[in-house]
């Protein structure tokens, strides 16, 4: 697709992938977020752009459990839109640490608000390259909390959660954690 094809109201983005596994392409990557039939942001198929953060997660197998989250709380259009968003994305091992039944009981529907409180806990608007942070700098996030960065022997945490990795995405930044953040 072409960008001078898209209506008005369409962003184009797809990113890199991230983890090991075999990339999606595009049009993989676009179907497993949303159905045909959504015509948000997240609905835009584009085989020659960059992903966006939503897709890069999608493209993750160590981010299946954010994805199905994010899915479930209705926030894969936000996050589809130009942003810029530092996402700090929680791996499914780390989502696995919390205590037995957390995960299940979050994703039930009479959950979403304190589900949607989380994960917009884990997000900023800008990009913030963990490289750039100092030890000490407080950073507000989507939720209205507010997290803490920390830095010893090159090590970049936010709050309790160790950075380790970060893949660039069109509208932002990815960062791969491995604790969930909670919101306070």
């Amino acid at each position: 697709m072409k960008l001078k094809h898209l209506t008005p109201f369409a962003v184009v983005a797809l990113l890199t992938s991230c983890g090991g596994g075999t990339a999606e392409t595009a049009d993989q990557a676009a179907a497993s977020v949303t159905p045909a039939t959504t015509v948000g942001q997240s609905g835009v198929v584009d085989d020659e752009s960059q992903r966006n953060v939503v897709q890069v997660a999608v493209g993750s197998p160590d981010h299946t459990t954010l994805v199905t989250a994010v899915k479930t709380a209705g926030l894969v259009d936000a996050l589809s839109n130009a942003g810029p968003f530092t996402v700090f994305a929680p791996t499914n091992a780390a989502f696995d640490a919390l205590p037995a039944g957390t995960v299940d009981g979050l994703l039930k529907p009479d959950k979403k608000d304190d589900l949607t409180d989380i994960l917009q806990y884990h997000v900023a608007v800008g990009v913030y390259k963990p490289e750039n942070m100092n030890d000490g700098q407080v950073l507000g996030m989507v939720n209205g909390g507010n997290v803490t960065f920390h830095v010893q022997d090159g090590q970049v945490m936010i709050n309790d959660a160790k950075i380790v990795g970060t893949v660039p995405a069109a509208n932002g930044l990815v960062c791969v954690i491995d604790k969930v953040l909670t919101p306070q």
